[in-house]
């Protein structure tokens, strides 16, 4: 397994990470229902034996479903992992208390990062995160009382309001979606990038849907139906 070292963070994680969305979203990437028992042994078999082979990213959110299962299969190795999960509220007080049920579901005393849940930002979403009582005062909060060592949000998309917030110097990491098919984060013939931007601020830089959320692999199913037949995808993909 290779490492890098997360930005500022100065940790050093694995370059290669575990998401937990497809993990406990129902029907995200195919058929599936992460409440079945059989399904939930699955995923921290999955957890476990990627630990084992060197993983120690894993991220996380309330919003998937998936922070039970990755308390459980993590409790075991918490001192070799660096955990990540993320809030989705409007102030301090939510996202404090947000901070603390995810660090019950996790199984854990603290978290080593914790991110604003985002999507394609808006003016208005940059201001609640950014004002006093704000979704940041609330990390901060929490960061203060030893819950969570390090802060940063994720985004789908490089707006201005993304830009915004890599500008305001109070995060350490960044998540965004960077793959095939969506590449507007780095421009490695022009130089330019939110990638870039991010990197010349000391920002650490995770990368979500990497193989495209399964849109790729449908694609080629839709465009070659019996490509399933004379290449595998999985592996293709992994």
């Amino acid at each position: 397994m290779l490492y890098r070292t997360l930005g500022r963070t100065e940790v050093e994680v694995s370059e290669i990470g575990f998401g937990g969305a497809g993990a406990g979203l129902r029907n995200y990437l195919r058929r599936w229902d992460a409440s079945r028992e059989e399904n939930s042994r699955l995923v921290e078999d999955a957890i476990r034996a990627a630990v084992e082979r060197g993983i120690n990213y894993f991220d996380t959110a309330p919003l998937y479903g998936s922070e039970a299962m990755f308390g459980r299969a993590l409790k075991p190795y918490r001192e070799r992992v660096f955990v990540a999960t993320k809030v989705r509220e409007k102030n301090a007080y939510d996202t404090y208390k947000s901070i603390e049920e995810s660090l019950e579901r996790l199984q854990c005393e603290q978290l080593d990062l914790i991110q604003s849940h985002g999507g394609w930002y808006t003016d208005v979403e940059v201001e609640t995160i950014l004002k006093p009582d704000g979704v940041l005062a609330g990390m901060r909060a929490a960061q203060q009382e030893g819950m969570v060592r390090f802060v940063g949000f994720t985004t789908e998309g490089t707006n201005a309001q993304a830009g915004q917030l890599i500008d305001s110097g109070e995060f350490d990491v960044i998540q965004l979606q960077y793959n095939l098919f969506f590449q507007h984060p780095y421009d490695p013939d022009k130089h330019t990038g939110q990638m870039l931007d991010a990197e010349a601020r000391g920002l650490g830089i995770a990368v979500m849907r990497p193989f495209t959320g399964g849109v790729f692999p449908r694609w080629l199913k839709l465009v070659h139906p019996g490509l399933e037949e004379q290449v595998d995808v999985s592996r293709l993909m992994g």
